[in-house]
């Protein structure tokens, strides 16, 4: 079996993660044509694209919203991210390329709407986040931005009975500014429509598919941010 160099920062599925432990037999060969190699070396990968990466002697795979190296001259796959000076993931920012087009493809119709602005941002947040409250706290008084914002309690599970609140709400915009920046907070029903909590769970599958991995999340103009980074939304907003 041939080794596989594998990175703390994993981001592959599970099915992925086992064809990287898959044995590899082949030779790289075939006339140099790296993608017949790789399909040769791993027949169950199911990629989108590949190219040369910035690493000489390595390409870049795309499997969904997801990226991976293959170094064809030992059939090596690796797994995590690539990092450049002074910390800079160059495979974070390729997969913010990727979500960045993806992004133009959400349903906006089941977001909440929030604001009239002629600035778009598309945001994945979590009611009980304290970075995205201070994203909100950022955005309450900026009258030229449009938020379309989807739910994604990642690191709070419980918080999907808040998410329930604001989406069955008949002021959805409302319910999520109290929800968000009242330091009361309403009191969630203890039950909610089967319709509500499908859609609360739409919202979660339209974050993993995004690729979504922590909130807040935002795509500006064609960019990602991740976390509270006002600063950086700043700029883009300009």
């Amino acid at each position: 079996m041939k080794s596989v160099r594998r990175s703390r920062y994993p981001l592959l599925s599970a099915g992925i993660a086992v064809l990287v432990c898959a044995q590899v037999a082949f030779g790289a060969t075939a006339g140099g044509n790296v993608e017949a190699v790789l399909k040769k070396a791993f027949p169950q990968l199911k990629y989108d694209s590949i190219e040369p990466a910035d690493v000489k002697g390595f390409y870049e795979v795309v499997v969904g919203q997801n990226i991976v190296y293959f170094y064809p001259e030992k059939e090596y796959l690796f797994v995590g991210d690539i990092y450049a000076p002074p910390g800079k993931s160059l495979t974070a920012e390729k997969r913010g390329e990727l979500a960045a087009k993806l992004v133009q493809t959400l349903p906006l119709d089941k977001a909440v709407k929030v604001g009239n602005g002629k600035k778009v941002v598309i945001e994945f947040t979590d009611p009980d986040c304290p970075y995205c409250k201070k994203v909100s706290e950022y955005f309450k008084n900026r009258t030229d931005v449009t938020r379309y914002v989807y739910f994604t309690p990642l690191a709070h599970p419980q918080a999907i009975n808040k998410v329930h609140y604001i989406l069955a709400a008949k002021d959805k915009e409302k319910a999520y500014k109290e929800m968000m920046l009242d330091p009361t907070q309403p009191k969630p029903q203890d039950s909610y429509s089967e319709a509500i909590k499908a859609l609360a769970q739409e919202h979660l599958a339209l974050g993993k598919k995004m690729g979504v991995q922590g909130t807040p999340t935002m795509f500006v103009g064609g960019k990602q941010v991740v976390g509270a980074d006002t600063q950086q939304l700043e700029q883009l907003l300009k």
